[in-house]
């Protein structure tokens, strides 16, 4: 099997097909605490077996929601860099992909 497709959509409705490292850290410095609060990356199928999630928290941070129910794993850190979120995404999701094929 080839790797599958993935998408990251923003609460305001942007959307991006197989994200990078650079337009994750893009959708995640757009967040704000009103209108677009989160951002959850997936499998484009429908029921993911894995997904990932970056949510504003209150203290100016984000929350990080790794999730792959194929692994058993769940995890929730918190972060305030957007570097270092998006390249942890970047990361984990190409696992996904390797596994996967």
């Amino acid at each position: 099997m080839g790797a599958r497709s993935y998408g990251a959509d923003s609460e305001n409705g942007d959307r991006i097909d197989d994200p990078s490292e650079d337009a994750l850290f893009m959708m995640i410095s757009d967040l704000n605490d009103c209108d677009n609060t989160f951002v959850v990356v997936q499998l484009d199928e429908d029921d993911p077996v894995w997904f990932t999630s970056v949510a504003v928290l209150d203290e100016r941070g984000y929350e990080v929601v790794r999730r792959d129910t194929t692994r058993n794993e769940h995890e929730v850190p918190t972060s305030t860099s957007i570097n270092d979120i998006a390249r942890d995404l970047t990361i984990w999701m190409a696992a996904r992909s390797i596994s996967a094929r």
